[in-house]
């Protein structure tokens, strides 16, 4: 795997300074929105798809960065997969083949069945990367679990495949994942980003269980598997929520503010609807100096980015505590901005203000703990999961200066 320069944040935390979220931009910023997807699969592991076709689906669709974050294993070394008889898998195939060419294609026929050999990172990724255009992060998903409990982190820029720590409960386990990568992270140098995978997946990690981490700083607010309820039910908090929680906790306890990530958790390529996996669901927009790895980790580190499944901003700016959201206005759609926050001695997060517009600005008070903005637009999404039926995007949140 390639490696990468250490990254100016990680360099100034060596020195002892303090890292702060969402932030006072100067009046001429060069910086640049990259859009970009940390969380989908492929044939090495779980997914239906060949990564080269994966690749190209983001690439054609506009995606500056994919990480690809196959399950405890990366794309290196030799895998053969059986294909399905099904004759969709099957036609995908040839299309596949037509494409990239026999002398490309691995492949051989046994039993009455035809086995494919994957090609690796080392071997795709070239066919795709283009300065400033488009980067693939090497990544994994390490898949970990806790008395059948599925525990899941992804590793965004790795130099090494991570196998699970394991551990004696739900927030051991997460913690010791997470300090596994933070330590590579410092013998290293290298920047690297572990995140926290779809809580609410099998219910396997609570509220509760994320607040006892410590050197955490992300986690999905949004991820488009339909088996992961974002939204909660009846008796369980949804992700949205649960995150207002744990960062009321986090700084009562002097840590750094959890940021939201949205994601595509993509597995399925060949059926689509709301019972199946598919692409384009939820992704981040990030802006950074470069398309870089260390440059984008800076960034989200830095809490310089929004989550979406579909609103575009064209601003955001915290400044002289004042957070401005302003949306990318479409034909016929409308946008509701809520601000929602919560002040010192409340124990729950509010709707602070709400906007009907594009744009719109809120003054954060010393009295507040954190502010965050939610935009909501009018357009429906063309293929959401539960009932999140309306595009949506989530700043991240702000503490008053």
């Amino acid at each position: 795997m390639r490696k990468k320069p250490p990254s100016l944040i990680f360099l100034l935390a060596l020195l002892g300074f303090q890292l702060v979220g969402c932030r006072s931009t100067p009046d001429e910023d060069t910086r640049k929105w990259y859009k970009g997807n940390l969380h989908t699969h492929s044939y090495w592991s779980d997914g239906d798809e060949f990564p080269e076709v994966i690749m190209d689906w983001y690439k054609s669709h506009g995606y500056h960065f994919v990480a690809l974050t196959d399950h405890n294993i990366f794309a290196e070394g030799e895998k053969w997969i059986t294909l399905n008889e099904d004759s969709v898998y099957q036609q995908a195939f040839q299309k596949y083949l037509k494409k990239y060419g026999d002398e490309w294609v691995s492949y051989k026929e046994e039993e009455g069945k035809t086995l494919v050999k994957l090609k690796t990172y080392e071997e795709y990724a070239p066919l795709f990367e283009e300065k400033e255009r488009f980067l693939m992060i090497p990544a994994q998903e390490i898949s970990d679990g806790y008395k059948g409990k599925p525990l899941h982190l992804n590793v965004t820029n790795l130099d090494k495949i991570f196998l699970p720590t394991g551990g004696e409960s739900v927030a051991e386990v997460l913690q010791n994942n997470i300090n596994a990568v933070l330590e590579r992270r410092r013998e290293t140098g290298q920047p690297m980003l572990v995140h926290i995978n779809h809580p609410n997946f099998r219910w396997a990690i609570t509220l509760q269980d994320i607040v006892k981490l410590k050197g955490e700083r992300f986690f999905e607010v949004y991820n488009g598997h339909p088996q992961v309820h974002n939204m909660g039910d009846g008796l369980r908090m949804g992700t949205e929520r649960m995150w207002d929680f744990i960062n009321i906790a986090y700084i009562q306890k002097e840590q750094p503010l959890l940021f939201g990530l949205a994601t595509d958790d993509s597995h399925n390529y060949h059926l689509f609807g709301r019972e199946f996996s598919n692409s384009g669901r939820g992704w981040v927009m990030v802006l950074a100096d470069s398309l870089e790895p260390g440059s984008l980790i800076d960034a989200l580190e830095n809490g310089d980015f929004y989550a979406t499944t579909g609103v575009n901003l064209d601003k955001i700016q915290f400044k002289d505590n004042v957070l401005y959201v302003k949306a990318t206005e479409e034909p016929g759609v409308t946008y509701t901005i809520e601000f929602i926050g919560c002040q010192k001695g409340e124990r729950e997060t509010e709707v602070l203000a709400s906007t009907e517009g594009a744009e719109a600005s809120f003054k954060v008070a010393p009295d507040h703990l954190f502010v965050r903005a939610k935009i909501t637009s009018s357009r429906k999404q063309q293929n959401p999961v539960e009932d999140m039926v309306y595009e949506m995007a989530w700043v991240q949140p702000v503490q008053p200066e």
